[in-house]
């Protein structure tokens, strides 16, 4: 299936989204909003996905909601009649819940999503990221919370997330200011996991970490990724509850006999995808 602003692959296991707008430093349009989640979602459900990959192509990673959106989207441009204020706020709150959602989905994936990112990730970009397991950059790339540039406060899901990541302190000068945050003061941060020198070097080393994830349980990756996004917004001892009861329900000794049997034969361990989700009856 072809995509507006994305290119995609499974190769081995793992998916690899590419942004594909160039031209346009792979601003978003209102087809980047469908298709992502749309994309995401299908990899999760099918269980045969077990590590994302989003990269870009071009210079720039992401700069942000496109102009275009603005001018054209009635629920977030200017208003074109006047009268029935309600109205047009509520279609308002429910287009920020809907772009909010896309997001949200590389958190609800049963798999990890990583992000490999070169020059500008501003604005919706930073949102983007921050929803995402891990973020690797090359040298050249830099961040913004640049919402606060166009006097508007951010509202998909930076100011939420990012203060789980780095110190708030750190966050509330970069929505405060908007300014330029290099990859070098984001991985001591601890924002980014590593930097590289160049994107062609990042991306080889983000996909040899996303296919080392791919070569894992998947049910004990996603039961990973399930425990530390329920711990993040608990209390510890609401985690441990959590954790204790996701193995009760979902440890698989089979994985764990097929892991020691392939160290002990020295050989890459075979588990099963998961399953398909169910679409109901």
């Amino acid at each position: 299936m072809g995509y507006e602003c994305f290119d995609v692959e499974i190769v081995d296991r793992v998916g690899h989204i590419r942004m594909n707008r160039p031209e346009k430093s792979n601003s978003m349009v209102a087809a980047f909003w469908r298709e992502l989640p749309e994309i995401v979602d299908e990899w999760s459900r099918s269980g045969s996905v077990r590590a994302v990959v989003l990269s870009s192509i071009g210079k720039h990673f992401c700069s942000g909601m496109d102009l275009e959106v603005f001018a054209t989207d009635e629920s977030i441009g200017p208003a074109t009649t006047s009268g029935h204020r309600s109205r047009r706020n509520e279609r308002f709150r429910s287009t920020a819940l809907k772009l909010q959602d896309t997001f949200t989905a590389l958190e609800r994936a049963r798999m990890p999503v990583v992000c490999a990112i070169q020059g500008a990730c501003v604005g919706g970009g930073m949102d983007l990221v921050s929803a995402a397991d891990m973020r690797y950059a090359d040298e050249s790339a830099f961040f913004s919370i640049a919402e606060i540039n166009i006097g508007m406060t951010a509202d998909v899901g930076t100011l939420q997330r990012m203060p789980k990541l780095v110190p708030e302190g750190i966050v509330r000068e970069l929505a405060y200011t908007g300014r330029r945050w290099s990859a070098e003061e984001a991985h001591a941060a601890g924002f980014v996991n590593a930097v590289f020198p160049d994107h062609d070097v990042m991306l080889n080393c983000v996909m040899d970490i996303a296919a080392e994830i791919a070569a894992k349980s998947p049910i004990a990756v996603w039961g990973t990724k399930q425990t530390m996004h329920y711990t993040r917004d608990h209390s510890v001892a609401d985690g441990l509850e959590y954790v204790a009861n996701w193995n009760a329900a979902m440890f698989d000794t089979d994985d764990m006999s097929e892991a020691f049997t392939a160290k002990a034969e020295h050989r890459p361990a075979e588990f099963p995808d998961l399953w398909p989700l169910s679409d109901g009856l």
